[in-house]
């Protein structure tokens, strides 16, 4: 995880960019992994943990009415989540995790295990809909993490 994020932190700083996160199921490990490099705050701007709706809505300010239609876990609340922390970040690039970490609170369309992240550079937003092997929250969270770092490399080359 060290070596991802050390080379994450050359390639944004190479290319000059700025990133920010919004962290729901993964309660800022994303942004520990980052931030445990010497010189991430040349590149690490803000990293948010909106875990409830209401932060979601209030801090976020992702749409009461999509968190209501789609839950929050979803790929629209991402893409909102996505979108709105590199506008509060004031940055080129922006991750967001949404997803159902458990042990309970999964659902036969929405699983422990489903995890939404979503990656912004300039303009372009994509949004990937993972499910993990439930093997706890803390190994769901480490593996959304790891899927994370590795989207926000490729997205970089």
């Amino acid at each position: 995880m060290k070596l991802l994020s050390r080379n994450i932190i050359k390639k944004l700083s190479k290319k000059k960019l700025k990133i920010s996160f919004a962290e729901s199921c993964t309660g800022g490990l994303l942004s520990s992994a980052i931030t445990s490099v010497s010189g991430s705050s040349k590149v690490f701007n803000l990293g948010l943990i909106p875990y409830s709706n209401e932060s979601k809505i209030k801090v976020l300010k992702v749409s009461k009415k999509i968190i209501k239609k789609y839950g929050a876990v979803s790929e629209q609340v991402c893409k909102a989540m996505t979108i709105n922390v590199s506008k509060i970040g004031k940055t080129n690039m922006s991750v967001s995790v949404t997803g159902i970490t458990g042990p309970s609170g999964g659902t036969r369309k929405k699983p422990v295990g489903l995890v939404y992240v979503g990656i912004k550079k300039a303009n372009k937003i994509s949004i990937k809909k993972y499910l993990f092997k439930n093997k706890g929250r803390s190994y769901i969270q480490k593996a959304t993490v790891n899927k994370c770092l590795g989207l926000i490399l490729s997205t970089l080359k």
